[in-house]
């Protein structure tokens, strides 16, 4: 599907060669991504946002077109996991009935929109959103995971989540547009920043930052500057937040983000909306007693559950380029992780499950895991062990302190 480059990782130090495939683009749902269990089916809800009937028809689709596992993304987005080519057609029409489909492949490829989950009424969020939804197809074209956050809050908490173009509160206190990977941001009214948002994507296309089809705007500042028009800092970014109560509901987590269709039906049936978060949780709003979460399966509702410490893709035989299974050894490894830090396990060196740098991040290849610290999956390199040799002795494998 799509344009597909191969990258070989030479391993160095005894290590191992590493290959993986980039695909340019994100899975959708009228464009899933096959897998080693079935397509992946994302489904990219209006606002980040469940009713509680689009919740138990989704949860019922999941058990009916998949293998009712289901999952949130680090973009926000809802996946339902082994559907099988049969079963897509009749998913979609699912979908679309609980209005959750866009109506084409090209409106849902622009539709790549992450607003904070701990939005409030009036705060402005929602109308920015529906803006730029609205101008959608104005856009130039753009790469598949070229992606807008909406953050306006008095706090950024999106700031680690993946995204390219930011609309912010400035230090100012009015919006700011910025670049991800440029300190500085443009200042923008509330009525202008949709606008200036496509006048930054169409610099971005002009500027080169499109090669082949893919390109993201950190590397395209990283090689020319910031834009244009980029003067203000943002405010600070908040902590990432964790399972618990928020003024807008209640935080519950899941394990690696995954959970199963029955979790997501138990969820509907306490009757409040649900909001997509970037952080492998959801948040269930108005929701204030946690006890109201007691007899629904698999969630994570204890902030220092270690196995928030821990990120880790669905590993082979899941994914067909994983070169290994991944989520016993991260289980294994999450009582070790010190507080604070984050150990990611993937099963090859993409590391979808966690883009960003961790303290520890584990790479599987032909010949074991090899390990890096304080970087990215891509960047890892160096001798390889087995996952029984790291959980044998891990402070030969890891090292300052990490696990």
């Amino acid at each position: 599907m799509g344009h597909a480059a191969q990258f070989d990782r030479g391993g160095h130090g005894g290590g191992t060669a590493m290959s993986f495939e980039v695909k340019g683009w994100c899975p959708g749902a009228l464009r899933p991504m096959a897998s080693g269990d079935g397509l992946v089916v994302r489904v990219r809800l209006p606002l980040g946002m469940m009713t509680p009937a689009q919740a138990r028809g989704l949860a019922d689709a999941a058990q009916r077109y998949g293998n009712g596992q289901m999952e949130v993304s680090n973009r926000g987005n809802l996946q339902l996991r082994g559907v099988s080519d049969d079963s897509h057609r009749p998913l979609l029409a699912d979908l679309a009935a609980l209005g959750v489909l866009d109506a084409d492949l090209a409106l849902e490829s622009r539709r790549n929109i992450l607003i904070s989950p701990l939005w409030q009424s009036g705060d402005g969020t929602v109308d920015l959103a529906q803006a730029l939804q609205a101008r959608l197809m104005d856009l130039p074209d753009l790469p598949g995971k070229f992606g807008h956050v909406i953050d306006i809050g008095l706090h950024r908490v999106l700031a680690e989540a993946p995204g390219d173009i930011r609309v912010e509160r400035g230090l100012s206190g009015g919006l700011i547009l910025r670049a991800d990977g440029a300190d500085l941001g443009q200042p923008v009214s509330a009525d202008g920043a949709i606008s200036a948002l496509i006048d930054l994507a169409e610099w971005f296309v002009a500027s080169g930052g499109v090669a082949m089809g893919r390109g993201r705007m950190r590397a395209l500042v990283a090689r020319l500057g910031p834009p244009p028009l980029a003067r203000e800092l943002p405010v600070a970014a908040a902590p990432r937040p964790a399972p618990g109560q928020t003024a807008q509901g209640l935080l519950a987590g899941f394990e690696f983000g995954s959970f199963a269709a029955q979790t997501l039906l138990a969820l509907s049936h306490l009757g409040r909306p649900l909001r997509m978060t970037p952080w492998r949780m959801l948040l269930i709003g108005g929701l204030s007693d946690p006890l109201a979460l007691a007899d629904v399966p698999g969630l994570i509702t204890d902030p220092d559950d270690p196995l928030l410490a821990v990120r880790a893709c669905p590993g082979a035989p899941f994914c067909p380029q994983a070169l290994a299974p991944t989520r016993d050894l991260a289980r294994a490894l999450a009582p070790m992780v010190c507080a604070g830090q984050i150990v990611h396990v993937s099963g090859c060196a993409k590391g979808c499950a966690h883009p960003l740098a961790a303290d520890v991040t584990l790479v599987a290849g032909p010949g074991g895991f090899a390990t890096g610290l304080a970087c990215a999956a891509p960047d890892v390199f160096g001798p390889a062990r087995s996952a029984q040799a790291i959980l044998h002795e891990p402070t030969l494998f890891v090292q300052s302190g990490a696990v």
